[in-house]
């Protein structure tokens, strides 16, 4: 038996080999590809939807849009043309969740820093508040690079809608205020076509390190 195996040795070698290869191509062709849902209006909870469009279930993408950054520029859609980028909400006196979330989109930037595909852009819920100048020192004091985020401030009512309407991403503040809103955990993850592709809870590191990953991923789909 021995001599027999020692005999065809080079055939059974090639043997395993080859069995080896078929197993992992078999394996790879029945293992499910990552994908990305495409979020619409009706797949989010209705609290962050603004009840105008609840109904909508397909072709969702992000509206146009006109702010000013922390540097006095007028930021529109054509900066993040083409661009795979993440969205939030946020004020700079917030002293619960935010400080959190801006610490960890700080990491999200350091992650994709040399990646040109890919940006950053924080809106603030409270622009009577969040001024240019105040909008520039929170940025200094957490690290922005401005070619890669930017914190925008502007008109609250249009703020308010890109928030409920575009990235569905907050809740209904005081009724009795007008274009009153709550900002949530919530990172929006924004594809080249400006569809919602995610949502990620800014105050967990484990959905950061996703995050980062989906991120890639978008930019090789």
């Amino acid at each position: 038996m021995k001599s027999i195996f020692y005999k065809y040795r080079k055939f059974f070698g090639v043997l395993l080999v080859f069995s080896i290869i078929t197993i992992y191509l078999f394996y790879v062709a029945l293992k499910p590809s990552k994908t990305l849902p495409i979020f619409n209006p009706s797949d989010v909870n209705p609290e962050l939807v603004d009840s105008t469009i609840q109904y909508i279930s397909k072709y969702h993408t992000i509206a146009d849009f006109s702010f000013v950054n922390q540097n006095g520029k007028t930021i529109t859609q054509k900066d993040y043309e083409g661009k795979v980028y993440v969205a939030d909400f946020f004020f700079t006196t917030c002293g619960s969740i935010c400080p959190k979330m801006t610490t960890n989109l700080a990491g999200v930037q350091k992650a994709i820093i040399n990646n040109p595909k890919v940006m950053l852009l924080s809106h603030t819920v409270f622009p009577e508040i969040d001024s240019i100048p105040v909008l520039k020192a929170y940025a200094i004091k957490n690290g922005v690079v401005d070619s890669k985020w930017n914190l925008v401030t502007g008109d609250k009512k249009a703020i308010y809608t890109m928030a409920r309407k575009s990235y569905l991403a907050v809740k209904l503040g005081r009724p009795d205020q007008l274009y009153d809103m709550v900002h949530t955990e919530n990172f929006v993850l924004v594809d080249t076509k400006r569809r919602v592709r995610g949502f990620y809870d800014g105050t967990k590191k484990e959905d950061m390190k996703r995050l980062i990953e989906d991120i890639n991923f978008l930019c090789t789909e």
